[in-house]
């Protein structure tokens, strides 16, 4: 290939989508964004009502493939406001309490971003009887600096504003990229370079390709869903993230090995056509590119399920990213094992012809 996978430009747009905030139901800034980059390597651009985006490039073919990956990241919602002016919130997808104490927050506003914290009682005085409360949803609180209601609506704030966390992406030890909403940002990134890609090598594929970035996938596929309805795939490569079990207090035995650096995932699901990861295998094989299997019990928890379960049953596999820490703000992957997951991508693509059928038999 003529081209490097990760330039300059390339990292550039990576940090400023990372840091761009995406929230379930609220993706439009992500998406804007995303799809601003993209426009060069696709012939047409298109929405649906809910904030999916997706690029094509030949529009005009009746065979159409999709590589997909999801735009939100997990947010907490504004549920109450107490007469003292603070905010109690509930989850939008699935924010971990347990990390929310002592961090600083962005709550988004009509007026703007307000800033906050979580609050979170001192050591000194939470074990007053002798037994530690770790938090819990019910028991989180947001201090924004008010000291009534009246002045927290002042703010803009009401019920249902959205909270995200301001944590930014940076490049640790030269090796992992760091950030908050990898999960699923990443994904959307590597597509994008894998359209990139095609148009950079000028590649010719004789099939529609529809390269989806999809909301709402951390309150249950609902993007995906929508999606390929509107599209009707013949084939569709969906990629998300996966745990890295190889750090402290993961059991192996019941969440497999799969390790940062070791290469893209390949899953063993039921939602997993056979014949496409086979031919995903056998590309990445000739192509030496490394990878892991990683096995599904019942439903794979990501977007494959919504698109192999569409439309009488659409032939789908799911290439996984490896990830540390997810649904933190210090989540992390390894650089080699994100250009392996485009490669990958990539040559699969250069495999598929219009003409190839997925059936068993």
């Amino acid at each position: 290939m003529k081209n490097s996978i990760l330039n300059e430009n390339s990292l550039k747009f990576l940090e400023k989508y990372i840091n761009t905030p995406s929230p379930t139901g609220a993706e439009s800034k992500g998406q804007k964004l995303w799809i601003d980059y993209i426009t060069p390597f696709v012939n047409e651009v298109r929405t649906d009502n809910y904030g999916t985006a997706y690029g094509i490039i030949n529009p005009e073919s009746k065979y159409k493939v999709v590589i997909e990956a999801h735009a939100d990241e997990i947010s907490w919602f504004v549920n109450y406001i107490t007469d003292d002016g603070l905010i109690y919130v509930i989850r939008n997808g699935g924010s971990d309490h347990m990390i929310a104490p002592s961090k600083k927050v962005h709550i988004h506003t009509k007026k703007g971003i307000v800033n906050g914290v979580f609050g979170w009682p001192a050591i000194h005085t939470r074990n007053y009887t002798g037994v530690e409360e770790p938090p819990k949803v019910e028991t989180l609180w947001v201090d924004c600096g008010a000291t009534t209601k009246k002045e927290v609506e002042e703010l803009g704030i009401h019920v249902g504003c959205i909270i995200t966390y301001p944590d930014e992406f940076f490049i640790l030890n030269d090796t992992y990229f760091v950030g908050r909403a990898l999960d699923n940002r990443i994904g959307g990134f590597m597509i994008a370079e894998v359209a990139k890609l095609i148009k950079e090598n000028k590649d010719v594929i004789d099939y529609g390709l529809y390269i989806t970035n999809a909301v709402q996938e951390e309150v249950g596929l609902r993007g995906a869903e929508m999606i390929t309805q509107t599209i009707q795939p013949h084939v569709a490569i969906v990629t998300d993230v996966t745990h890295d079990t190889t750090t402290p207090m993961i059991n192996k035995m019941k969440h497999g090995e799969i390790k940062c650096g070791n290469g893209p995932v390949i899953s063993y699901a039921p939602a997993v056509q056979n014949n496409l990861r086979e031919l995903i295998i056998d590309s990445a094989a000739k192509n030496n590119i490394p990878f892991q299997r990683q096995a599904s019990s019942r439903v794979t928890g990501t977007d494959t399920d919504a698109f192999a379960y569409s439309n009488g049953g659409v032939p789908s596999a799911l290439i996984s990213l490896p990830l540390r820490y997810m649904h933190t703000t210090v989540e992390m992957v390894h650089k080699k094992d994100v250009e392996n997951t485009i490669l990958m991508i990539y040559n699969s693509l250069k495999t598929i012809k219009s003409n190839l059928s997925f059936k068993y038999f």
